[in-house]
């Protein structure tokens, strides 16, 4: 009978059996364990370098796997090494220490006996007498078998306020001084550490017996305080006063207490501050040299480009028109020029105003001045419609600066950059609204000074998932030749999405009568009904009427994650509905999501780390990144394989975490994406918050042949009506002001 501990787990003891899957990088494994009562048992989490023989307590939950049965989720351990010859020399010829292999452990067991252990720790020069082992490979042994020491120590001293993948992370970045760094300062972790918050590492700096008044806590809580503001709400910085209020909420401080903290901050250099109409704009440091860096960088491509001669720009377009066949309108031509005799340019309108027919006559142009042009944008689905559009390969800006990953300091980076820049003399970036700070960042340290570049997207969606405004802050600042096209060309103009996006971006309600075009309302008084509905015309309805190949092509996309017509709600219901349970189709529960064979899922987080293989090139690359959908093609008991159009991903299942069902996203994790048919759900119970214009607008402009709103009406007028838009603390529009 298992016992529990003090937070309700269950304790398993035993020894390991047989290791079934690891996972080196995460520390992720699945093993058998035998128990001392004589059964065996399969146990699942995070337990790095573990070894056949290894001594175990398992602290945790008896889990289901639909596939696999019972098993034992591990949520702390402890692990002891073993003391006896026959489970030494077992632990040994497991290959868990590098160097050490069944003879070479034998061999170790022979000469030394119950003393291996302390030999290999504190005197592993005499192994070098034991034939086969060099001084060379005696140290090497040492200094990995003292690795995985460090990691059970720090397994030990840190499980009662983390759980073991984040240990994992803390050991990777600091190694054998995790521990001593976090007793001299435990709040170094939260800043470090992804995944790791302020308040479970508060509370592990009051069990060390940490003072609430300390400088270092209250100096983390500040610099925390800008972090949290930076992911969860977009800000790059923040008032000082907001600034102040906020982290003493947090901290549980006086204003003064934390105001003395942030002058503390300002003048060791970790903190600095940008004047903003009487008030000082407070930053991290990194963040502030980013934002004065992309502000400094795009005025000096403007002033270094080599303009060309206003009479050539006139020809140039007029020979483009003949080549095309097309005749430009105005605004087009405007766009066309600025961005000839420009180093910056910003083009931004609503659909169908045109956007690529100016974006292939450049390339045209271009392509007859012998300038090389790279096309980009922030997201695969959104490279691919650029390069679908213009007959042109388009490339995710992460691909077009090769993103690698550095030796030096264990992150991916970016192979292109100031040391190494970018060929192409004119870059073209489309869906502009996505991009975020440190994406921006990025990409203007690897274009070369003088190059071009041209940025388009329509400012009025939403903003960046991530920190910053950058294409709002760009426009307004009024600093570089920006065109907005309004005009709705003829074909254009006879789809009511195109027409209806428009009317909702000027505030007016758009024509929801129609019943033969592709826009199309229909009404239901509540979630419950509204959820059904979209239930239905996802599985039935629309194929039915269409073919089924038009299943394929459907998104439903809510403004909110919650309540009935939420997302979280909506993908159990079409699930049930798309891919239900069958005979030899596997499946298998990680959290509280259910994933099957099958199964539409979406990229939760950007994972530079994540290799892939391309489905029929057999091409290979690294990366899948936040907003990427693709289904589930195998369930194993390691692994999940999933297709993201064509290139092909092995999920270890400790990355499941980064995973969810795709039937309904939200909102803002559609942008930069187009669908065929796009449902948008539009419901009273909405969180206030998201009614918004600009919501809608984004929702509606994601579909290419037809969309369906399916609620109240009385909803769709309050986020026409509703002009609100989440306010976002930045330098950049100021800075470019100045300059």
């Amino acid at each position: 009978m298992a016992e529990s501990d003090s937070l309700g787990n269950e304790r398993v003891a035993g020894s390991v059996e047989e290791i079934i899957y690891s996972n080196e990088d995460s520390g992720y494994t699945i093993f058998d364990l035998a128990t001392g009562d004589g059964d065996l048992i399969t146990a699942v989490g995070y337990l790095p370098f573990l070894a056949e023989g290894d001594s175990l307590i398992l602290y945790g939950r008896w889990v289901h796997n639909p596939r696999y049965g019972r098993q034992f989720s591990v949520a702390s351990f402890e692990k002891n090494l073993p003391a006896d010859k026959a489970s030494m020399l077992r632990y040994l010829a497991s290959r868990t220490i590098r160097g050490v292999g069944p003879k070479t452990a034998r061999n170790i067991i022979d000469e030394f006996g119950e003393d291996a252990f302390d030999v290999i720790e504190n005197h592993h020069e005499w192994l070098s007498n034991i034939p086969g082992i060099s001084k060379k490979k005696a140290l090497e042994i040492h200094e990995d078998f003292c690795k995985k020491a460090g990691i059970r120590q720090a397994m030990l001293f840190f499980r009662d306020w983390f759980g073991p993948s984040a240990t994992v992370r803390i050991y990777k970045k600091w190694g054998s001084h995790a521990v001593e760094l976090a007793r001299k300062n435990p709040y170094i972790i939260c800043g470090e550490i992804e995944g790791v918050g302020f308040e479970r590492t508060d509370r592990m700096a009051e069990s060390l017996g940490v003072e609430k008044s300390s400088p270092d806590r209250v100096d983390s809580g500040i610099l925390y305080t800008l972090l949290r503001n930076e992911r969860q709400q977009g800000h790059v910085c923040l008032p000082r006063k907001k600034l102040t209020a906020a982290s003493a909420e947090l901290l549980s401080v006086s204003e003064d207490d934390a105001d003395a903290a942030i002058d503390r901050l300002l003048g060791s250099g970790k903190l600095k501050y940008l004047p903003a109409g009487g008030e000082n704009l407070i930053y991290s440091a990194k963040v502030f040299d980013a934002e004065q860096f992309i502000a400094a960088r795009l005025v000096l491509l403007d002033k270094l480009c080599a303009a060309a001669d206003v009479s050539d720009i006139e020809r140039l377009i007029d020979r483009s028109e003949i080549y095309s066949g097309i005749k430009y309108a105005a605004l087009q031509r405007k766009a066309i020029s600025n961005t000839l005799s420009s180093g910056v340019t910003v083009i931004t309108g609503g659909p169908g105003t045109g956007k690529t027919t100016v974006i292939r006559a450049l390339i045209s142009i271009f392509d007859n001045m012998k300038l090389k042009v790279a096309l980009c944008a922030p997201t695969g689905r959104a490279a691919k419609r650029m390069s679908e559009a213009t007959s042109h390969e388009a490339k995710t800006i992460h691909r077009l600066l090769e993103m690698g990953y550095s030796e030096d300091d264990g992150r991916n980076d970016f192979n292109r950059d100031g040391d190494y820049p970018l060929e192409e003399d004119v870059i073209i970036v489309d869906e502009a609204s996505m991009i975020d700070t440190p994406l921006m960042y990025a990409l203007l340290q690897a274009i070369k000074p003088g190059a071009r570049l041209l940025i388009i997207g329509d400012a009025d969606q939403l903003p960046s998932v991530g920190a910053g405004n950058i294409l709002r802050d760009i426009i307004d600042s009024g600093r570089f030749p920006t065109v907005c096209l309004k005009e709705i060309f003829r074909q254009a103009s006879e789809s009511l999405i195109v027409t209806n996006a428009h009317a909702i971006n000027d505030g007016r309600m758009p024509e929801l009568s129609v019943k033969d075009n592709d826009f199309f309302f229909i009404s239901r008084r509540t979630d419950r009904e509204a959820a059904q509905t979209v239930a239905d015309l996802y599985a039935n309805r629309l194929p039915k009427a269409y073919g089924e190949s038009e299943r394929e092509g459907i998104q439903v996309i809510a403004p909110s994650r919650r309540g009935e017509a939420g997302t979280e709600n909506l993908n159990i219901i079409l699930q049930a509905a798309l891919n239900p349970p069958a005979h030899g189709k596997k499946e298998i529960k990680y959290r509280d999501i259910l994933f099957r064979e099958g199964d539409r899922v979406m990229q939760t987080r950007n994972n530079y780390d994540l290799e892939w293989e391309s489905d029929d090139d057999k091409k290979t690359g690294q990366g899948i990144f936040n907003g990427d959908i693709g289904v589930i093609r195998e369930i194993r008991r390691s692994s999940v394989t999933v297709d993201f159009d064509g290139r092909i991903v092995e999920y270890d299942h400790d990355l499941l975490e980064d995973l969810e069902t795709a039937y309904a996203v939200t909102v803002h994790k559609s942008q930069g994406s187009e669908y065929r048919t796009v449902i948008i759900p539009v419901c009273a119970s909405t969180p206030t918050l998201l009614l918004t214009r600009n919501l809608l607008y984004t929702a509606v402009t994601r579909a290419q042949r037809r969309v369906i709103l399916v609620g109240q009406e009385a909803t769709i007028k309050r986020m026409v009506d509703n002009v609100r838009q989440s306010m976002r603390y930045t330098g950049l529009m100021l800075r470019l002001k100045e300059r």
